[in-house]
């Protein structure tokens, strides 16, 4: 199950919106094939293996199979993988994950053991499970997987007061929230961090392809209510400008979202609810992006926002992991630019508890992951 859970990190960054998966034939002691999912659309890992198996010149009959997640059962892009585990006289199943659809959960295995094929579940299960951490989420609540990444001082600090932010993390760092942007379905940040920054918001130095792994596009949004977006912006501009959604509300002046327009996709959404609609600048109802984002399948969302957007997906239980990665360094400055902003808790009850702690050494830098428990009415 190891191994196949090493191919299946191949598909990361690929499969979305289908979870990532690895598969292995085993016959007498012996590897006959392998395979994961590559991209949706494509075969799914079981297909993979036996396709792979008869390559190589191998008779999968009587062979067990090891697959990191619950074969389907249902016709979707691509066939039900049941059919074709019973049509190639596989033996037993090996599974560690089951389905997260509540709709298809264990169905798979159940028709498997109906028409008498051994199956073993549960089979490193948790790490089966993380592998998928953000197709899990979104295959249940119809939203994105929120993660909030950001790179900052010991102190907290992201940038001086007159905005001055390269570099703060090493190159190590660097490369690693590279890999967290290519993983990511869609890139967030706010207007603020656009006009003091100018980002591509692109996957510049992605690990290298794995077998055949292809660089997908990532999508990149930007939260913008006045649609002050300057149309000089790289991410209006650039080669990638058809993958850029400029989220504006109805207060954007309609000059503005109308040259936006004619270059990216514009995006107007309501504003907060109305106890914070007099807010400014205005801000945008987030809870209804995260919902208008995850019917259009984009199943893992991650948040590079100045500290202001931070603070919005994490105090409104909207986030439900961290990225914080810490420089050898001291900003200070009372008017530096800090990580997480915002009016923040107004109390000690309402700091916000970490779970799931894990602390890497990257470099000189360190980084932090961690969940965080959204209320019971977040999405």
């Amino acid at each position: 199950m190891r191994r196949a859970l090493r191919l299946a990190r191949r598909g990361l960054g690929c499969t979305s919106p289908n979870p990532t998966v690895g598969a292995l034939l085993v016959q007498r002691g012996r590897i006959i094939g392998r395979g994961w999912h590559r991209r949706a659309g494509q075969p799914h890992a079981e297909i993979e293996a036996l396709r792979d198996a008869a390559r190589r010149g191998h008779d999968a009959r009587g062979a067990t199979l090891y697959v990191t997640l619950e074969p389907c059962s249902t016709h979707g892009r691509t066939p039900p993988c049941t059919d074709a585990i019973l049509a190639a006289g596989i033996r037993r199943v090996v599974a560690g994950a089951t389905d997260p659809n509540p709709r298809h959960a264990g169905r798979g295995f159940a028709l498997l053991r109906r028409a008498g094929v051994e199956v073993i579940e549960g089979v490193l299960a948790e790490e089966c499970a993380a592998l998928n951490e953000p197709f899990n989420h979104w295959i249940v609540h119809r939203t994105p997987f929120v993660t909030v990444k950001a790179a900052m001082t010991l102190d907290g600090k992201i940038a001086t007061a007159r905005g001055e932010s390269k570099w703060i993390t090493g190159p190590a760092a660097r490369a690693h929230a590279m890999k967290l942007r290519f993983a990511a379905d869609a890139v967030l940040v706010g207007i603020n961090t656009i006009l003091a920054d100018d980002p591509s918001l692109t996957v510049r130095s992605p690990a290298p392809p794995d077998g055949g792994r292809v660089l997908k596009p990532v999508r990149r949004i930007v939260l913008d209510a006045l649609a002050r977006t300057p149309l000089t912006a790289r991410v209006v501009s650039d080669a990638h400008r058809a993958l850029t959604t400029i989220v504006v509300s109805e207060r954007a002046p309609q000059r503005r979202v109308a040259a936006l327009s004619r270059h990216v996709r514009v995006l107007t959404a309501p504003l907060t609810p109305p106890a914070h609609a007099t807010a400014h600048p205005p801000r945008i109802d987030l809870r209804w992006l995260l919902e208008r984002l995850g019917a259009e399948e984009v199943t893992s969302l991650l948040v590079e926002g100045g500290g202001e957007v931070n603070a919005s997906f994490l105090f409104s239980g909207l986030a439900h992991r961290v990225a914080f990665y810490y420089a050898p360094k001291i900003l200070g400055g009372r008017d530096a630019r800090k990580a997480v902003a915002g009016p923040g808790a107004r109390d000690w009850k309402e700091i916000l508890p970490l779970r799931q702690i894990r602390w890497r050494r990257l470099g000189e830098d360190l980084l932090l992951t961690a969940r965080l428990d959204a209320p019971a009415a977040a999405v």
